[in-house]
């Protein structure tokens, strides 16, 4: 007996997903809450750099001294106190100072720098944990204690460098005053410049080393390269952009360098370490010329950013022609 076939059964058609949940409108608070927790840091820096910035640009176009300081109602004289300081030869007497003593530190910084970031990488644990140590405690040093600590070393009489020296054969420099001669003042400066500031160029461009592969050492290597090839070629290449952001940052540094200065000879003998921060400082305070004084600062700041505009420039630019 035939029996009817059985219905196939249809496919039924998948069900249709359930629509995309629209996510919640974010409330207003929401929005804001991230510009709200730093709006307290953007005021405290509004009000510790902008506003003294700002302040002082518009002192050095007013005519301000003592009087004006204590009573106000201070007069705007326009252009003045920048031909009076740009048409004073002292003034840029104290400029190819300041961009002498720039360009001398951060050199040495750099060489140093480097070299001592050289060595750490070579060092075995133990002895780099010591000279990374005494790294940080020379950079963690205040630069007031630092001063005074070498002024105390360069003492004419109880300093420990005349008594070394004469120990050691050097008779002339049994009692020498070392802060009465502008060079070696000078030289005791840049000597302590540099010693506060070589542990951050050697830190950061250790910590720069750190990241090579070491297989570009080792194929330098297996061409025949020796040791400044290695660093021309490999290491230099590859750091380019720290070994620049670290210059800028010490040419900031040196440019405006005040406190180790004014401290051991407050820009003396005569005007031999004289820098720009200490002519501005020594024209607003001592002579109370407070609009050039400000007119000097202001110059000492756009000298300075045009410097480092010119530097970060050249190297995108060095970065475009390496891509």
């Amino acid at each position: 007996m035939l029996t009817a076939p059985e219905a196939v059964p249809r496919p039924t058609a998948p069900a249709p997903p359930p629509p995309a949940r629209r996510p919640a409108r974010r409330s207003v608070l929401a929005t804001a809450r991230p510009y709200l927790l730093i709006a307290p840091t953007l005021v405290g820096t509004a009000f510790l750099l902008l506003y003294p910035l700002a302040r002082n640009i518009l002192m050095s176009f007013q005519h301000f001294r003592m009087a004006e300081l204590i009573h106000g109602g201070a007069s705007f004289v326009g252009l003045a106190n920048y031909t009076q300081v740009l048409s004073d030869p002292d003034f840029w007497t104290v400029v190819r100072r300041t961009l002498w003593w720039t360009a001398l530190n951060t050199a040495l910084i750099m060489l140093f720098g480097t070299l001592i970031a050289l060595m750490l990488a070579r060092l075995g644990r133990w002895m780099r944990f010591a000279v990374m140590s005494g790294l940080v405690l020379t950079w963690a040093t205040p630069v007031i204690a630092a001063t005074t600590i070498f002024q105390w070393l360069f003492q004419s009489r109880f300093g420990v460098v005349n008594w070394s020296l004469d120990k050691l054969g050097f008779s002339s420099f049994r009692d020498y005053a070392w802060f009465a001669h502008s060079g070696s003042t000078f030289f005791i400066l840049v000597a302590l410049v540099v010693w506060q500031s070589v542990p951050f160029a050697a830190l950061t461009l250790y910590g720069g080393l750190t990241t090579i592969p070491a297989e570009l050492y080792e194929a330098a290597r297996l061409d025949g390269a020796g040791a400044w090839q290695t660093f021309r070629l490999v290491t230099f290449p590859v750091l380019r952009p720290l070994f620049a952001l670290v210059t800028s940052l010490e040419v900031i540094w040196c440019f405006k360098c005040f406190a180790q200065i004014w401290v051991i000879s407050q820009g003396g003998p005569g005007d031999a370490t004289t820098t720009l921060p200490v002519y501005a400082f020594q024209i607003a305070q001592s002579l109370h010329k407070y609009d050039l004084g400000s007119a000097v600062s202001t110059l000492t700041v756009l000298i300075l950013a045009g410097a480092l505009v010119f530097n970060l420039r050249r190297m995108f630019r060095q970065e475009g022609e390496a891509l």
